[in-house]
């Protein structure tokens, strides 16, 4: 979190402010709580001094990605995207009340319990995987938990293309689960990092310290820790409850060198089922997308740097008037010969219709006289 205070909430249509709910590098996120349907939301809104095409691309990638992603169950779910009325583009999602990232530092989190969200947690990476994307700020503080207590990755906020690296891309890191290459700077992200990065999370949470932090508590610089880190050197939990075989697949999932980490991200996440059963629990479910379903959406646009907002639709009006002698009322014509006609010539044609209507009306109400008139005998 940063150490400035959160800027003025937007004013959005819709929904009522309430309280501010942390303050980052590039965006405030807020509690609101929408009016219809009425539940809680929390609102991302990006920095108005910070706005630039690089920042806009980023936007625009959480948005589409999480849209893309959000329906698997361990993936936070985006309601709505747009620009407020001060021109600051926000994002409306999922509001979950707490996290493990505000735990592990205050309590010994039960290891049955990181396990299942651990399994979660990959299964959601591995779906992004397959969909061809990295997120790239794997943390405890990007888990967070829904108001029914289940595991969901949030912050899509630097992920990028699997398809390839772009040479521009920034280097963004959070120091104390970064893999050794990305500290190095030799990549931005792959799944190798993203395993490291998995595995370095899951440790914190079960530690309750980063990785390469001194047992003791003792202060930490960041190049002290980008050191460390270079070095790779894996140092055991040292918790009784915890297993060795899950201190095999962390420090494996740790290893120096990425071709000696596991491939993917569900490879791991079966290691882990494997550690659940040897412990007697019930081991928790693969939930991964399958390749057709990865393959049926267009790929994610990570260099649309775009302001997109609200955008006002126009339907056609379809009429069966013959046009105007000298002009044609057709706009376009689909390829099943549907004509569209202009809106001024369907204008012109309502008040036509208009005019027959009120005319025959008249003529009928006129008849009717007469034939009362004729039936009294007064004619």
């Amino acid at each position: 979190m940063a150490s400035r205070l959160p800027t003025a909430p937007p004013v959005l249509s819709g929904y009522s402010y309430i309280r501010p709910l942390g303050a980052g590098g590039f965006a405030d996120v807020f509690l609101f709580e929408q009016n219809m349907p009425k539940r809680s939301v929390a609102v991302k809104v990006l920095l108005q001094d910070v706005v630039d095409g690089q920042v806009l691309r980023m936007f625009n990638a959480e948005a589409d990605v999480m849209a893309r992603l959000s329906s698997h169950p361990a993936i936070l779910t985006v309601y709505d995207a747009s620009i407020s009325a001060d021109g600051r583009p926000y994002l409306v999602m999922e509001y979950c009340p707490t996290s493990p990232g505000s735990r592990y530092r205050r309590e010994q989190i039960p290891v049955a319990e990181i396990l299942n969200t651990a399994v979660k947690v990959a299964c959601a990476l591995e779906t992004a995987h397959r969909s061809g994307v990295l997120h790239r700020d794997l943390k405890p503080s990007n888990i967070l938990t829904t108001s029914f207590g289940a595991p969901v990755l949030a912050d899509f906020g630097i992920a990028s293309s699997l398809a390839g690296s772009d040479p521009e891309q920034l280097f963004a890191m959070s120091v104390p689960w970064s893999a050794p290459e990305v500290i190095q700077e030799t990549t931005t992200g792959t799944i190798q990092t993203e395993v490291w990065a998995f595995a370095a999370t899951i440790y914190s949470l079960l530690a309750g310290r980063t990785p390469f932090e001194t047992p003791d508590g003792r202060r930490t610089t960041t190049e002290q820790l980008k050191q460390r880190i270079g070095r790779a050197r894996y140092t055991p939990i040292g918790r009784a409850d915890v297993p060795p075989a899950l201190e095999h697949v962390l420090a494996q999932s740790m290893s120096r060198a990425p071709g000696d980490r596991p491939a993917t991200m569900l490879m791991v996440a079966q290691q882990l089922q494997q550690v659940q059963v040897g412990l007697g629990l019930q081991p928790t479910p693969l939930e991964v997308a399958v390749e057709e379903w990865a393959a049926a959406g267009g790929p994610v646009d990570f260099e649309n740097d775009r302001m997109r907002g609200v955008m006002v639709s126009e339907v056609p009006v379809v009429s069966g008037r013959a046009p105007r002698r000298g002009r044609s009322p057709v706009r376009s014509v689909t390829d099943d010969g549907t004509r569209f006609v202009d809106a001024a010539e369907q204008r012109r044609g309502s008040r036509l219709k208009l005019s027959l209507v009120v005319g025959a009306a008249v003529i009928i109400g006129a008849t009717a006289t007469v034939g009362v008139l004729s039936a009294t005998g007064v004619l």
